[in-house]
């Protein structure tokens, strides 16, 4: 028998009356879940159901319940897909409680007026025994739909945390002030659901351990609570954060500026508490995380939702000893609806996810009928992934990178603090291209005399962006940089640091050298934000960052930069005012422009030219990677 790499993680547990192959739970994303089955987790959760029609939804008061007459096939059909590969079918039930999207008005601890004028009625028992049966109808439904197993959202500020956390529940009866009334109705909940299932039926249960706002459930509550949720539910899952307050929803799905395994000791503290199982979610990345998680005895199960997502082929590669082969996730959130007020929504390295119509899983791209030599002009992440992509349709691949490592921007974003997800995705795209049979070729030049010796029959011209260098005076002053050598040279910059663009450049330049090294650093943007370009939870998370070191950091919003002459940097502010800021070291951080004059003259060097990546429009990492697919599969 081949000995597993992750012996651990690769080791069945037995939940209620149901055998589960490995330790691996692919979380829900939205609904799509069908890719994360295919890799052969022991568990998919295929997406969410509410309890209660009308009142529970967080999208439509008019969505459909999963078990109606009308759905209930669908939805069947979702249990069949997680089961391809041996993995138990779980799916998640859900009432979002006050802030449910609604017909009428929303069930809360509490009653008072949201925002958007829908009235949150304080419920009453004969309101709560209704919800209970409602939680309990829909796991028998389930139960009945061959279902294995049901997921219940106890945590990230829904109707059951709402009852828990003192942030939402004011009430001064038995279900409101000590914890023992606060935790009456959700173990009402769990009590009639087991009731209803019978007592073997898994039932997993997510909490919230720390919910990142002010006022909230502390943890030994949370503790207490799990002691005796586990007379009911078969195992819990511990995560943190709350759903729809964005200010905790970015430790929720933690953000770049979040260590990895961030609930791991809360986990571990639960665990210690409880005599069933405990799952743990957030930011594991690597098989040898989890594999350790488990060993060590911090969970006993490992839940990921993103990771899966860059990679759904995550377990069948650990399961393989192929953990350096995984996709790595960047935590950019760029795949999560809210953080993207549902537009441009993607992940920054799997261009099929949200595109699953037409961009077909890896390995499915098929071989293309007649192969070419394609020559790819630049190795970042444009140009990489495309190399890769081209070969995997069966073309001769040639791949000109004038420096001597693949990268492009990626080399110096894998540099910066908080950037350890970027530099494990550098050092995959290097390894898949070493080990492809692509022909690199580094420390090369392209000219179009060179692309067209090559005789190819398609140039992928990604030759990338250089940083814009606006014509302030001062700027050739030995002690004014552009970021490209702030970033290599970090150590050397003085301890007065002016940076000059507040984009997502230019932002984290100005944290790192503020948290990390202590310097006193302002930042300069002409706009009326920073990271302009960067998302909406980023976007927040970049702005706690910041303000922890409000002392030594600060920003000049609206402000022109008039010169940066003898160590002065000359302001002025919206109002007009003029200030002058000493610095040791500026840095001028303005963006990157196309290279489109290199890209337009290799452009047409073949039959078929493309121009991808940043040498068409500065754009993402996720726009890098959609181009290289784009363009490989119409060769």
């Amino acid at each position: 028998m081949t000995e597993l790499a992750y012996p651990h993680l690769f080791s069945p547990i037995k939940l209620g009356n149901v055998m589960v192959q490995n330790r691996i739970v692919a979380n829900p994303m939205s609904d799509t879940f069908e890719d994360k089955s295919l890799g052969g987790p022991g568990i998919v959760i295929c997406g969410h159901a509410i309890v209660e029609e009308g009142r529970s939804s967080f999208m439509s008061g008019d969505e459909p319940y999963a078990f109606s007459k009308y759905q209930v096939e669908h939805t069947r059909h979702r249990a069949l897909k997680a089961r391809r590969t041996g993995a138990k079918a779980s799916i998640e039930l859900h009432h979002s409680g006050v802030w449910a999207r609604v017909r009428d008005h929303a069930w809360g601890p509490s009653g008072y007026v949201r925002e958007d004028g829908t009235e949150v009625v304080e419920m009453t028992p004969e309101d709560m025994e209704h919800v209970a049966k409602c939680w309990a109808q829909a796991a028998v439904d389930a139960q009945n739909a061959d279902f294995d197993m049901v997921f219940l959202h106890f945590g990230h500020g829904w109707l059951a945390t709402e009852f828990l956390s003192p942030r939402y529940n004011h009430r001064m009866d038995e279900y409101g002030g000590s914890l023992e009334n606060r935790m009456r109705f959700p173990l009402q909940i769990l009590r009639t659901i087991r009731d209803a299932v019978g007592p073997f039926f898994p039932m997993e249960m997510r909490v919230s351990a720390y919910e990142w706002m002010p006022d909230s459930m502390a943890f030994e509550d949370v503790v207490a609570f799990c002691r005796e949720a586990q007379r009911y539910v078969t195992s819990i899952q511990v995560s943190s954060g709350l759903d729809l307050e964005h200010e905790a929803n970015v430790h929720m799905a933690a953000s770049n500026f979040d260590p990895h395994l961030g609930n791991a000791a809360w986990c571990r503290a639960i665990k210690e508490a409880v005599d069933i199982p405990v799952t743990l979610v957030g930011s594991i990345e690597s098989p040898e995380q989890a594999e350790e998680l488990i060993a060590n005895g911090t969970c006993d199960m490992v839940a990921m939702a993103r990771a899966l997502t860059a990679d759904p082929l995550w377990p069948a590669k650990a399961r393989e000893g192929r953990g350096e082969d995984i996709r790595p996730c960047l935590r950019c959130l760029n795949c999560y609806h809210i953080a993207t007020n549902h537009w441009h929504v993607g992940c920054s390295v799997n261009p099929r996810y949200w595109n699953e119509e037409f961009v077909p899983r890896d390995g499915e791209m098929g071989v293309a009928e007649i192969a070419k030599r394609v020559v790819v002009v630049g190795g970042g992440p444009a140009g990489a992934r495309a190399a890769l992509y081209a070969r995997e349709r069966g073309h001769d691949v040639i791949l000109l990178e004038k420096e001597e490592r693949l990268g492009g921007q990626l080399r110096y974003i894998a540099q910066e603090a908080h950037k350890e997800d970027v530099a494990r995705y550098l050092a995959w795209l290097e390894r898949q291209v070493e080990k492809s049979d692509v022909d690199v070729r580094l420390s090369t030049e392209a000219t179009p005399e060179l692309v067209r010796s090559l005789e190819a029959d398609a140039v992928i011209i990604a030759v990338g962006g250089s940083a814009v260098m606006p014509p302030i005076p001062g700027r050739n002053e030995a002690q004014v940089i552009g970021f490209h050598e702030a970033i290599e040279h970090a150590e050397e910059l003085g301890e007065r640091v002016v940076v000059i663009g507040g984009g997502t450049i230019g932002a984290e330049i100005a944290l790192e050298e503020a948290e990390l090294v202590g310097r006193e650093v302002t930042l300069v943007e002409g706009l009326d934000k920073i990271a302009r370009t960067g998302n909406m939870l980023y976007r927040i998370a970049l702005r706690q960052m910041f303000e922890k070191h409000e002392e030594n950091l600060h920003v000049h919003l609206n402000t022109k930069c008039l010169s940066l002459e003898g160590g002065i940097a000359r302001l002025e502010t919206p109002e007009g005012e003029l200030l002058e800021v000493p610095f040791d070291t500026a840095v001028i951080a303005c963006g990157v422009r196309p290279n489109s004059s290199l890209a337009e003259s290799l452009f047409g060097t073949a039959p078929q030219s493309f121009v991808i990546g940043d040498a068409n429009k500065c754009r993402q990492i996720m726009d890098a990677t959609y181009d290289a697919w784009a363009v490989a599969t119409n060769l």
